[in-house]
């Protein structure tokens, strides 16, 4: 009998240990912003960002503009310059419905993706399973692999570019589009070799949306997504918007502007099609920032924050830009990359920034979003390829620099402290450190106690009495730096550990700081 209780003890003991263990290494805790006084420094850059906005609307003949910042999921600020409909001197307005053109196709992206979490579809089907008409295509070569529905989304699909011709098909009907398929398309690349931006392939995807869900195209996106968000001033068909909300469309010719035709709403509108307004918009702006940071939270919605994640990944690398400057001259080199219905960019910095821009005979738009900061911003212009792009940026960047914000802070985890705190009781001397059972298997065949010692004693000698020891500054989960403020210098200690459970120290470095 006492055996049995031996070994149902010592079993308690294991299992106990086991999933202390599994719940220690799950403790993640979501990076937070930590100034208290954030939003009042971001307000105080209002007046500024209306200045930039209004100059460059008048430096480059935008009839009108309008435009809004949104901070931790509301829109914080709004302006507007011009006039939406010149003839009646309309004033715009956050209420002023503009077509956003390609900023359409994140919509499409989202409710493919919505579809796919329903076990409707899957990404990497041939497109010919949903389209059989695509299936007869003639590639390149014999050896391409057939378009798929991850190539439309990321823009490898092999389709040639086609922004002058695929914007004047915005109202073309279904047939019309089967007919391309089914005469053949001409291809510039094989499927999946490379980015090259395509009309034709998100027009594809909306079609794919209806013969999938059953309902036409903008039934789909407006009963999955807008109105869950309740974007309930977002249109398709520029007849159903009211007259005095919707903004007309212009070119600037010879110092004058001229209309520009509204094309109807087809086949076409999942490439380019929505018509809305700066105070709907910021709702699916404020989505994707939710998006950010992973956490335990319940998702709300209308799809799952991993899926507005996976939309916002650089899926495909399309440039590298080594020569851009800011507004001010200020070298700010990035590197960009299609995701899915979204632009990317990482600057030198590291900053990232996601979004679209969107252009259409009389339009010009664009909308970013800068997760590890918390904000977006969005502009509407009615003139032709409006450069909304360029503004936006000078904005952000402003934003960000005026008032002097920081991103979300990771806090370390648990395992990181506690490593750190069982390294600090090793140094300098590093008396029996293979006793510890910190560390991983790899670590003494790769650092010998004699020398680990030796160049901690000399930094430490170098540094003086240690007066302070700092946090974990974590960069991930599993890998940090902690620093210790000696009496003449300040020691930099990082290490990273392993995916085991517990996780072990596998790598460590120690280092003195530069006095600045």
């Amino acid at each position: 009998m006492k055996q049995t209780s031996k070994l149902i003890s010592a079993i308690a003991i294991v299992c106990l240990s086991f999933f202390s263990s599994a719940l220690f290494a799950q403790s993640y805790k979501p990076p937070v912003f930590t100034d208290p006084d954030r939003l009042k420094k971001i307000e105080a850059t209002y007046p500024v960002i209306d200045k930039i906005y209004k100059e460059y609307a008048e430096q480059n003949h935008f009839p009108a503009i309008s435009y809004g910042v949104v901070v931790d999921g509301k829109l914080v600020h709004s302006g507007k310059v011009g006039y939406t409909e010149l003839s009646n001197k309309t004033v715009a307005n956050s209420k002023s419905a503009f077509r956003i053109a390609s900023m359409t196709k994140s919509f499409t992206a989202m409710a493919i993706l919505k579809l796919r979490d329903e076990g409707k579809l899957k990404l990497d089907d041939p497109a010919y399973l949903y389209i059989p008409e695509m299936k007869g295509m003639k590639y390149l070569t014999k050896d391409a692999s057939p378009v798929t529905v991850r190539n439309l989304l990321s823009h490898a699909a092999g389709y040639p570019e086609d922004n002058p011709w695929g914007d004047r098909q915005l109202a073309n009907t279904d047939q019309e589009l089967i007919d391309i398929y089914k005469k053949g398309v001409s291809f510039s690349n094989d499927p999946g070799l490379g980015y090259e931006y395509s009309n034709l392939g998100f027009a594809t995807l909306g079609y794919i949306i209806k013969r999938v869900s059953g309902k036409s195209y903008e039934e789909y996106i407006t009963e999955n997504i807008l109105k869950p968000l309740g974007m309930t001033h977002t249109y398709w068909e520029y007849t159903k918007v009211p007259k005095d909300l919707l903004a007309h469309g212009y070119r600037w010719i010879d110092n004058q502007w001229v209309e520009q035709p509204l094309l109807h709403d087809g086949s076409y509108g999942a490439m380019g099609g929505m018509i809305t307004t700066i105070e709907d918009f910021s709702k699916y702006v404020a989505l994707h920032l939710s998006a950010w940071p992973p956490r335990d939270d319940e998702d709300a919605g209308p799809v799952k924050r991993s899926s507005l994640g996976e939309m916002q990944y650089p899926w495909d690398v399309s440039g590298f830009n080594v020569n851009y400057k800011t507004a001010t001259g200020r070298s700010y080199p990035f590197v960009s990359a299609y995701c899915y219905g979204l632009r990317w960019r990482k600057y030198v910095d590291g900053t990232t920034a996601v979004g679209h821009t969107g252009g259409l005979p009389g339009f010009g738009s664009e909308w970013t979003i800068y997760p590890e900061y918390g904000i977006g911003v969005i502009s509407f212009a009615n003139l032709t390829y409006a450069n909304a792009g360029s503004v936006n940026v000078q904005v952000a960047d402003t934003l960000l620099r005026l008032s002097g914000i920081k991103p979300r802070q990771l806090p370390p985890s648990d395992i990181l402290t506690q490593r750190k705190n069982e390294l600090i009781k090793l140094l300098p001397y590093w008396n029996n450190p293979q006793t510890s059972g910190i560390f991983a298997q790899n670590f003494f065949m790769d650092y010998f106690p004699e020398r680990l010692k030796a160049g901690a004693t000399a930094i430490f000698e170098k540094a003086g009495k240690i007066n302070a020891v700092g946090d974990v500054i974590p960069e991930n989960q599993l890998r940090g730096y902690f620093t210790m403020e000696g009496e003449q210098a300040t020691i930099k200690v990082s290490f990273t550990l392993t995916p085991e459970n517990p996780a072990l120290i596998q790598e460590y470095h120690i280092a003195l700081l530069e006095k600045k």
